[in-house]
């Protein structure tokens, strides 16, 4: 397996990542596991999921099979927090846990912490290797967030930070405000890339090849 560098980390990722989307939605847990394990045996060493991918069922499967074939040191474990704001008489996450009230979402501090210690929780490990907010909030300045991030990196729950789907300019504000205040970097920004949506060889991958994201 040929392997690549995470930005300016020094962390080798293989080019190829498996994303867990359809895990448990609609994948059943079985096939969920197969998947896994084989793409582990083939040499790919990051897996990536988020807190909302079939409400949280998505890491509790991948938790458990981690914790079965006791591979969770072997490869790099990326998981999201859920970008939008719920409303309330929504379910939580987790059993037992009540309805998430206005403030369930978004990375603010107040949902952030919680919303890493539950995927902590759901994915049996004691740190998320790259913790990625999961879009762009346009309600909740960047500063709070990175902030947040910055106390889970110094608590060891996460190892490096990252986002999901933002335009160039707001991935370079979040360096730029790192880099003048002190605040933890992100080391990767996530977008979607396809042959019918291309735009980031604009502005995205320009800008990501001159900072090292």
């Amino acid at each position: 397996m040929e392997y690549r560098i995470l930005g300016r980390t020094g962390v080798q990722l293989s080019p190829v990542c498996l994303g867990t989307d359809p895990f448990m939605d609609p994948i059943p847990e079985e096939m969920c596991s197969k998947i896994l394990n084989r793409a582990i045996e083939a040499g790919m060493n990051l897996v990536d999921t988020g807190d909302s991918y079939a409400s949280g069922e998505n890491e509790k499967v991948i938790g458990r099979t981690l914790k079965e074939n006791g591979k969770r040191h072997s490869i790099l474990l990326a998981t999201k927090c859920d970008h939008g704001l719920r409303l309330p008489g929504l379910k939580s996450l987790d059993e037992g846990e009540p309805e998430v009230g206005p403030n369930e979402g978004g990375p603010s501090r107040l949902n952030l912490i919680k919303a890493c210690e539950g995927s902590l929780r759901r994915l049996q490990t004691d740190y998320i290797d790259l913790y990625q907010m999961h879009r762009q909030d346009l309600v909740v300045h960047i500063e709070e967030t990175l902030a947040a991030l910055t106390d889970l990196v110094r608590q060891g729950k996460v190892r490096y930070v990252g986002i999901s789907t933002n335009p160039a300019w707001a991935a370079l504000e979040a360096i730029f405000l790192s880099e003048f205040k002190g605040y933890v970097r992100i080391a990767a920004e996530q977008p979607p890339y396809n042959l019918l949506d291309r735009r980031i060889e604009n502005e995205l991958i320009p800008m990501a090849q001159k900072y090292n994201l």
